[in-house]
This record gives C-alpha cells, sequence and structure tokens, in this order.
C-alpha cells in the first residue's frame, strides 16, 4: 500500500514548505490545544522573571497536530535561538557533543522523534539535562579517561508519537509533560481559515467546514487539503473555492466525510467481507491486505480506533457497528 497519502498523518514530501509558510509564529496565532497553550504560558512567564531557562519539556502524541510549531513559539516567547535535530539523525554521542556545545545560554534544543535515540546517546544526554555537563572518555584502553565539559544552561523539548517508547531515566528528566490531542472540528476550521488568509484565497464557512470534517482533526493534513482544494478552484473554478469545489476535491482525492480514504475503507471492507468482521489477527489482515503489519499498527488503525471504526481485542481486530453504517454493510447480512 501507499503510505504517502493526502490524509497521511505523518510528514510527507512538500509538508515542509507548507508547514513553514503557514507555522504560528506566538500563542495568539495558535488555534487549539488551550490547556497545553495556558500551562506553557505561565512556565515561560515565570522562567522569564526569574531570568532562568525552561524546564525540559516532552511534547506527545499523534503525528500532524503542531509538536514543532509549539517549539518553535516556545523560543520565539522566550526571545531565544531554537536548534532542531530529531533521533535519527543523531547516530553517535559525540554528535549529541557537537550539537549541546554550540547551544547558548538560554536556547531551545528541539529533538523530534526522540523516542529514536540510541541507549548510548540517551546516557550522554542524562548528565547534560540534569546537571549542564558532558561526560566524554577521550581515548582507548587503558589510556582512556573521562573529561567533563560544562554547558550553558538551556531547555530540551522532546517530541514523540511514542511516549510509552522513551526510557524511564529519559522521561523522568523532563519537567514538564504535555499531551497533544486531536483537535476540534471548529478549532480545525479556524485553522484553514488562517491560513487561506494567509494564501490569499477567500474560504467561505461552509467549504472550511466541509475541509474540518475530512482533515482527520489534524492541522497538517487540513493544510494539505486547503492546497489541493487551491489547486483545484484554480483548474476548475477560476481560482474561487466554494463547498461544492471542496467536495469535488475530495472525491477526486477518495477522501470522504469521515476522513477514510480508500486505503481506510479497504481495511475495513476486507475485515467485513474475508473475515466477517472480525475479530482477526494483525498478522492475517497483513497477509490479505499485501502490507506489514507494523504499518497497519502506526499509519491506518490509530485514526479507525479513534473514531470508533475498528477495535482491537485480545482476540485481535474487530469492525464496529459505526463502520458497516458508514460502508452501508447489513450486519446481518455480512455476518
Amino acid at each position: 500500500m501507499e503510505t504517502d497519502r493526502i490524509i497521511d498523518q505523518n510528514a510527507i514530501p512538500g509538508d515542509e514548505a507548507i508547514d513553514i509558510g503557514l507555522r504560528p509564529q506566538s500563542f495568539e496565532g495558535y488555534i487549539g490545544q488551550e490547556p497545553i497553550k495556558d500551562a506553557l504560558d505561565i512556565a515561560i512567564s515565570a522562567a522569564k522573571m526569574r531570568e532562568e531557562p525552561l524546564d525540559h519539556i516532552l511534547l506527545f502524541g499523534p503525528p500532524g497536530l503542531g509538536k514543532t510549531t509549539l517549539a518553535h513559539i516556545i523560543a520565539n516567547e522566550m526571545g531565544v535561538n531554537l536548534h532542531s535535530t530529531s533521533g535519527p539523525a543523531i547516530e553517535r554521542p559525540g554528535d549529541l557533543a557537537s550539537i549541546l556545545t554550540n547551544l547558548k545560554e538560554g536556547d531551545v534544543l528541539f529533538i523530534d522523534e526522540i523516542h529514536r535515540l540510541g541507549r548510548s546517546i540517551e546516557e550522554v544526554l542524562y548528565s547534560a539535562m540534569e546537571d549542564f555537563f558532558l561526560d566524554i572518555m577521550v581515548g582507548k584502553g587503558p589510556s582512556a579517561r573521562s573529561i567533563k565539559l560544562s554547558l550553558p544552561k538551556f531547555t530540551l523539548i522532546g517530541a514523540t508519537t511514542r511516549v510509552g517508547s522513551l526510557s524511564s531515566p529519559l522521561r523522568d528528566r523532563f519537567g514538564a509533560l504535555h499531551r497533544l490531542d486531536y483537535y476540534s472540528a471548529q478549532d480545525i476550521q479556524k485553522i484553514v481559515q488562517r491560513a487561506s488568509a494567509i494564501l490569499n484565497v477567500e474560504l467561505p464557512d461552509s467549504a472550511a467546514e466541509l475541509i474540518s470534517l475530512s482533515s482527520r482533526f489534524t492541522p497538517r493534513t487540513a493544510n494539505r487539503i486547503l492546497k489541493r482544494v487551491r489547486d483545484f478552484a484554480t483548474v476548475k473554478n477560476e481560482g474561487k473555492i466554494t463547498r461544492e469545489v471542496v467536495a469535488d476535491t475530495l472525491t477526486s482525492l477518495s477522501i470522504d466525510d469521515a476522513g477514510l480514504d480508500e486505503l481506510d475503507r479497504k481495511i475495513l471492507t476486507i475485515i467485513i467481507q474475508q473475515f466477517k468482521g472480525g475479530p482477526v489477527g494483525v498478522n492475517s489482515l497483513a497477509a490479505s491486505l499485501g502490507e506489514e503489519s507494523q504499518t497497519i499498527e502506526d499509519v491506518y488503525e490509530p485514526y479507525l480506533i479513534q473514531q470508533g471504526f475498528l477495535q482491537r481485542t485480545a482476540q485481535g481486530r474487530a469492525v464496529t457497528p459505526k463502520a458497516y453504517q458508514h460502508l452501508n454493510f447489513e450486519i446481518e447480512a455480512a455476518k
């Protein structure tokens, strides 16, 4: 199966240009996640009053909800520099040491996919986070010795979609943990209307509403759909976006009003038709779909489960009555 889908909540090629252009620079422009914004706003104000760096912050939750954007806003609000990297990009302890020694007092270091850091790199990070020094081994064999390097006080912001994959020692060194939730349809509507203003296109409320319902309640996906709608309107309707144009765009992308695409519907249909609605083991499901079980668990299942189309049981995956209704299957006939 293809995983670079319009509705994929993970970043795909081309997203960076969208994200940078539409990314808010302050809490005022950041829509949604109100409890987290309030907590961070207080923490930032207190840190600035004390003239101290922020505590280390861990942001976690499904992809595409704004963890990277929040990191940029935090650095902007603190008036410091942001240094960005990711867990897979730090391959050796020396890579991390190079990044840390280039930080200045109060700077923010943002590590995306922090759950993918190697164990040896985590161990170097412990002392850096807790005591602001690096303990580096120089040399090999009997002549090897440990050198301690002092670091400026900095704030580490980690982002992860798998908080359970972080080791307890690393997780415990964060002073604040914030879970980002899916947005409401109303907040997504505000986000796409804000984005349309930046893109200099008119977006009626009815069109914004339809985009929000099909966005999987994720800003990244909503903005991605908006860009496709703008293209469709340019070619088909002299640049004018209407609800009908949005509907035609979504139809061409095979996205329905529940945010499901052809692949989502195929998964549910196979469970209904081949496995009588389930339960079915993920390996059997993966074999029927021609896909890896890990991809099903990581990419396809989360939204289907969150929206109540699919259940994970001890015996395997089973579709819900909501899925039968959405796909126009009769429960009795399917059984």
